[in-house]
């Protein structure tokens, strides 16, 4: 059994796995440091959707480095790859699934914030962050790759800062411009559903002193000549605004989210929904053995849409149950329990899908 002393140690570190990546320092020396970030994830999924059924076992893994400038200038930049190892050694990355995930680059000046460019996260991330925190089964809401300022994606110009200007302690808040991705840019072979044209972004939050949080964020960006031309979707923009709250102490976690899009939600390959109401509730704890059960209720409702009127695109719970064995390795069972209608008009399977694994972070 663990002593009191080793439960806190993995209480602390659980929750750090969770929140933050780990780093081994490859090199630390005259202001610079190059830090080596990942996990490899060993995972099976069990479903009828036979699209997600098997193995899903893959490595995730990047750099991370940092160079002293002057007192208060420094430079940053991130690097970060997903590789899957359930395809043939002979799968093309197309094929695979492999792709770069994070690649941007940095100045930090002091208590002025920081300023990046690349392939980062969107600011309206910043609030669905809060519902995150399924071991696997993560699809959240309106949130998705390449898809304008939800999550990861290219071409953004991103401003933070911590404590306004060292003015107000807890106050954080972030503005994000994002160029163009589209037919008329280097980035032509994208589809329209993975497309953008110039928009931006703003957040905004707070962290109180006894464990809670509340942020919100509202971005809005051009659409593309290809995506106006789609079934689904009218007007000439795509935004989203978003509210979140979470209490993350005393072993507990609880968050919840509200957004609503327009124009922004892909509907399959069809095009984007005219408007969705989002709702997003995570709830956590973690006992000092190092058992945390967790679960959550996301869902997507489509309001409106041409054809078709007022469904649900996203509705699931996910139960999870995960166990630490330190601070590097946990194992963990998740539930994805879909609850769309079987008879769902645009034709979105409601498959559920249970998954179990074993991740090492280093």
């Amino acid at each position: 059994m663990f002593n009191t002393t080793g439960r806190a140690i993995i209480a602390l570190s659980s929750f750090l796995i969770i929140q933050s990546t780990y780093a081994a320092v490859i090199y630390d020396s005259d202001g610079n440091k190059l830090d080596l970030t990942g996990a490899l994830h060993s995972r099976h999924y069990f479903s009828d959707d036979t699209t997600l059924d098997g193995d899903n076992t893959f490595i995730r893994f990047g750099f991370k480095g940092q160079t002293h400038i002057t007192d208060k200038l420094s430079g940053f930049g991130q690097w970060e790859i997903n590789v899957m190892a359930n395809h043939t050694e002979s799968g093309t990355d197309a094929q695979s699934g492999n792709a770069t995930r994070l690649g941007y680059a940095g100045l930090k000046y002091g208590r002025y914030g920081s300023l990046d460019y690349g392939r980062n996260w969107g600011i309206a991330y910043d609030v669905e962050s809060y519902t995150d925190y399924a071991p696997i089964f993560n699809n959240l809401t309106y949130s998705g790759a390449d898809n304008f300022m939800t999550g990861r994606s290219t071409g953004l110009l991103t401003y933070r800062n911590n404590g306004f200007f060292d003015l107000a302690s807890g106050v954080q808040f972030g503005l994000q411009y994002q160029g163009a991705n589209d037919a008329t840019t280097n980035t032509s072979g994208r589809p329209a559903i993975k497309s953008n044209g110039e928009g931006f972004g703003l957040s905004s939050g707070y962290n109180f002193d006894w464990g809670g949080s509340i942020i919100g964020a509202y971005t809005t960006s051009k659409r593309t000549a290809a995506q106006k031309e789609l079934a689904l979707g009218a007007g000439d923009n795509a935004d989203i605004w978003s509210v979140g709250a979470k209490y993350d102490a005393n072993q507990i976690y609880l968050a919840a989210v509200y957004a609503e899009t327009h124009n922004l939600t892909p509907i399959k390959s069809l095009g984007f929904a005219n408007k969705t109401i989002d709702y997003d509730f995570v709830a956590g704890y973690l006992f000092l053995s190092g058992f945390k059960p967790q679960i959550g209720y996301f869902q997507s409702k489509a309001k409106d849409v041409e054809g078709y009127g007022d469904f649900n695109l996203v509705k699931y719970y996910d139960v999870a149950l995960m166990y630490y064995f330190n601070k590097n390795m946990v194992t963990y069972a998740d539930y994805k329990i879909n609850v769309l209608d079987k008879n769902n008009p645009v034709g979105i399977a409601p498959y559920s899908v249970f998954g179990l694994g074993l991740t090492y972070h280093f």
